[in-house]
Protein backbone atom coordinates (compact mmCIF):
# COMPACT_ATOMS: atom_id res chain seq x y z
CA UNK A 1 0.00 0.00 0.00
CA UNK A 2 1.36 3.58 -0.81
CA UNK A 3 1.73 5.55 1.99
CA UNK A 4 1.48 8.85 0.02
CA UNK A 5 -0.25 11.84 2.24
CA UNK A 6 -1.09 13.78 -0.54
CA UNK A 7 -2.97 10.54 -2.62
CA UNK A 8 -4.73 10.54 0.63
CA UNK A 9 -6.02 6.83 1.17
CA UNK A 10 -7.12 4.50 -1.90
CA UNK A 11 -10.65 3.32 -2.38
CA UNK A 12 -10.26 0.04 -1.00
CA UNK A 13 -9.16 0.77 1.81
CA UNK A 14 -11.88 3.07 2.23
CA UNK A 15 -14.39 1.11 1.85
CA UNK A 16 -13.15 -1.78 4.30
CA UNK A 17 -12.90 1.23 6.66
CA UNK A 18 -16.40 2.55 5.72
CA UNK A 19 -17.41 -1.33 6.35
CA UNK A 20 -16.03 -0.91 9.72
CA UNK A 21 -12.48 -2.97 9.62
CA UNK A 22 -11.02 -1.00 12.47
CA UNK A 23 -7.24 -1.22 11.01
CA UNK A 24 -8.17 0.33 7.96
CA UNK A 25 -9.75 2.85 9.85
CA UNK A 26 -7.03 3.65 11.75
CA UNK A 27 -4.83 3.96 8.60
CA UNK A 28 -7.06 6.16 6.72
CA UNK A 29 -7.31 8.46 9.78
CA UNK A 30 -2.83 8.03 9.39
CA UNK A 31 -3.29 8.76 5.71
CA UNK A 32 -5.17 12.26 5.73
CA UNK A 33 -3.69 13.88 9.04
CA UNK A 34 -0.71 15.21 7.53
CA UNK A 35 -3.14 16.62 4.65
CA UNK A 36 -5.70 17.77 7.07
CA UNK A 37 -3.19 19.44 9.18
CA UNK A 38 -1.24 21.03 6.28
CA UNK A 39 -4.75 22.45 5.09
CA UNK A 40 -4.93 23.65 8.56
CA UNK A 41 -2.21 25.41 8.85
CA UNK A 42 -2.35 27.23 5.34
CA UNK A 43 -6.26 28.29 6.06
CA UNK A 44 -5.29 29.26 9.78
CA UNK A 45 -1.89 30.87 9.77
CA UNK A 46 -1.65 31.52 13.58
CA UNK A 47 -3.95 29.89 15.74
CA UNK A 48 -7.51 31.17 16.56
CA UNK A 49 -8.23 32.07 20.13
CA UNK A 50 -8.23 28.93 21.96
CA UNK A 51 -7.76 27.29 18.76
CA UNK A 52 -4.93 25.90 16.81
CA UNK A 53 -4.24 24.30 13.47
CA UNK A 54 -4.18 21.04 15.41
CA UNK A 55 -6.67 21.32 17.04
CA UNK A 56 -8.72 21.88 14.19
CA UNK A 57 -6.84 19.24 11.92
CA UNK A 58 -7.78 16.67 14.92
CA UNK A 59 -11.74 17.91 14.44
CA UNK A 60 -11.26 17.26 10.28
CA UNK A 61 -10.24 13.79 11.29
CA UNK A 62 -12.93 13.23 13.75
CA UNK A 63 -15.49 14.38 11.25
CA UNK A 64 -13.99 12.28 8.64
CA UNK A 65 -14.42 9.34 10.82
CA UNK A 66 -18.26 9.77 11.63
CA UNK A 67 -18.15 10.46 7.58
CA UNK A 68 -16.82 7.11 7.30
CA UNK A 69 -19.62 4.77 7.78
CA UNK A 70 -22.02 6.87 5.04
CA UNK A 71 -19.13 7.32 2.86
CA UNK A 72 -20.32 5.76 -1.29
CA UNK A 73 -17.55 6.26 -3.87
CA UNK A 74 -18.57 8.55 -6.40
CA UNK A 75 -16.07 8.34 -8.80
CA UNK A 76 -13.83 11.16 -7.25
CA UNK A 77 -10.90 10.81 -4.78
CA UNK A 78 -11.37 10.49 -0.73
CA UNK A 79 -8.73 13.84 -0.42
CA UNK A 80 -11.84 15.44 -1.93
CA UNK A 81 -14.33 14.70 0.88
CA UNK A 82 -11.86 15.68 3.20
CA UNK A 83 -10.78 18.76 1.56
CA UNK A 84 -14.84 19.26 1.98
CA UNK A 85 -14.80 19.02 5.32
CA UNK A 86 -11.62 20.68 5.95
CA UNK A 87 -13.55 23.85 4.49
CA UNK A 88 -16.52 23.48 6.88
CA UNK A 89 -14.57 23.16 9.79
CA UNK A 90 -12.06 26.40 8.96
CA UNK A 91 -14.90 28.16 8.41
CA UNK A 92 -16.89 27.15 11.02
CA UNK A 93 -13.60 28.11 13.35
CA UNK A 94 -13.45 31.66 11.68
CA UNK A 95 -17.31 31.84 12.08
CA UNK A 96 -16.93 31.13 16.13
CA UNK A 97 -14.05 33.66 16.17
CA UNK A 98 -14.67 36.30 14.25
CA UNK A 99 -15.55 39.64 15.34
CA UNK A 100 -16.19 40.79 11.59
CA UNK A 101 -15.80 40.09 8.37
CA UNK A 102 -12.07 40.53 7.67
CA UNK A 103 -9.43 38.10 8.01
CA UNK A 104 -7.09 40.75 9.88
CA UNK A 105 -9.56 41.15 12.56
CA UNK A 106 -8.25 37.31 13.76
CA UNK A 107 -4.71 38.34 14.03
CA UNK A 108 -4.13 39.43 17.72
CA UNK A 109 -3.28 43.06 18.21
CA UNK A 110 -0.44 41.82 20.26
CA UNK A 111 2.35 39.20 19.65
CA UNK A 112 1.90 35.32 20.90
CA UNK A 113 4.63 34.45 23.65
CA UNK A 114 4.80 31.24 21.61
CA UNK A 115 5.73 32.84 18.16
CA UNK A 116 7.88 36.36 19.26
CA UNK A 117 7.15 39.75 18.15
CA UNK A 118 8.86 39.72 14.80
CA UNK A 119 7.24 36.50 13.50
CA UNK A 120 3.87 38.23 14.34
CA UNK A 121 4.96 41.48 12.57
CA UNK A 122 5.70 39.67 9.76
CA UNK A 123 2.34 37.88 9.57
CA UNK A 124 0.54 40.71 10.01
CA UNK A 125 2.06 42.78 7.63
CA UNK A 126 1.47 40.15 5.30
CA UNK A 127 -1.81 39.30 5.53
CA UNK A 128 -2.77 42.79 5.30
CA UNK A 129 -1.08 43.21 2.54
CA UNK A 130 -2.39 39.81 0.90
CA UNK A 131 -6.08 39.87 2.09
CA UNK A 132 -7.21 42.44 -0.20
CA UNK A 133 -5.74 40.92 -3.08
CA UNK A 134 -6.55 37.92 -2.46
CA UNK A 135 -10.56 39.08 -1.94
CA UNK A 136 -10.67 40.20 -5.29
CA UNK A 137 -10.30 36.32 -6.65
CA UNK A 138 -13.06 33.82 -7.24
CA UNK A 139 -13.04 31.33 -3.92
CA UNK A 140 -12.14 28.44 -5.90
CA UNK A 141 -9.01 30.73 -7.59
CA UNK A 142 -8.26 31.15 -3.59
CA UNK A 143 -8.55 27.50 -3.17
CA UNK A 144 -6.68 26.49 -5.83
CA UNK A 145 -3.57 28.76 -4.29
CA UNK A 146 -4.06 27.26 -1.16
CA UNK A 147 -4.26 23.73 -2.18
CA UNK A 148 -0.88 24.08 -4.43
CA UNK A 149 1.07 26.64 -2.87
CA UNK A 150 0.65 25.85 0.88
CA UNK A 151 -0.34 22.58 1.02
CA UNK A 152 1.77 21.64 -1.57
CA UNK A 153 -0.58 19.73 -3.93
CA UNK A 154 -0.21 18.51 -7.49
CA UNK A 155 -2.07 20.67 -10.63
CA UNK A 156 -3.44 16.55 -10.70
CA UNK A 157 -3.75 16.51 -7.26
CA UNK A 158 -5.77 19.60 -6.94
CA UNK A 159 -7.97 19.31 -9.81
CA UNK A 160 -9.13 16.10 -8.13
CA UNK A 161 -10.01 17.63 -5.26
CA UNK A 162 -11.93 20.70 -6.54
CA UNK A 163 -13.44 18.67 -9.60
CA UNK A 164 -11.28 19.80 -12.43
CA UNK A 165 -8.68 19.16 -14.79
CA UNK A 166 -4.90 19.70 -14.44
CA UNK A 167 -4.54 22.27 -17.09
CA UNK A 168 -7.16 24.16 -15.93
CA UNK A 169 -5.78 24.30 -12.27
CA UNK A 170 -2.20 25.66 -13.79
CA UNK A 171 -4.28 27.97 -15.92
CA UNK A 172 -6.40 29.41 -12.57
CA UNK A 173 -2.97 29.53 -10.64
CA UNK A 174 -1.77 31.49 -13.09
CA UNK A 175 -3.92 34.26 -13.49
CA UNK A 176 -4.73 34.18 -9.91
CA UNK A 177 -0.77 34.67 -9.08
CA UNK A 178 -0.92 37.07 -11.99
CA UNK A 179 -3.61 39.23 -10.15
CA UNK A 180 -2.39 38.78 -6.71
CA UNK A 181 1.28 40.93 -7.84
CA UNK A 182 -0.36 43.16 -10.19
CA UNK A 183 -2.69 43.53 -6.89
CA UNK A 184 0.20 44.58 -5.04
CA UNK A 185 2.30 46.41 -7.09
CA UNK A 186 -0.28 48.51 -7.68
CA UNK A 187 -0.81 49.07 -3.59
CA UNK A 188 2.90 49.63 -3.40
CA UNK A 189 3.19 51.87 -6.54
CA UNK A 190 0.54 54.12 -4.68
CA UNK A 191 2.07 53.91 -1.40
CA UNK A 192 4.95 55.59 -2.99
CA UNK A 193 3.45 58.56 -4.45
Amino acid sequence: MRDTSQDGPDLALVARASAGDRAAVDEVIRLVHPFALRYCRARLGHALPGLTAEDLAQQVCMAVLHALPRYEDRGRPFLALVHRIAVFEVGDAYRAAARGDRLTDLVPDEPDPDTGPEEWAVVHDDLARLRPALDRLSRTAREVLLLRLAVGLSAEETAAVVGSTAGAVRAMQHRALASVRAHIAAAEAAVAH
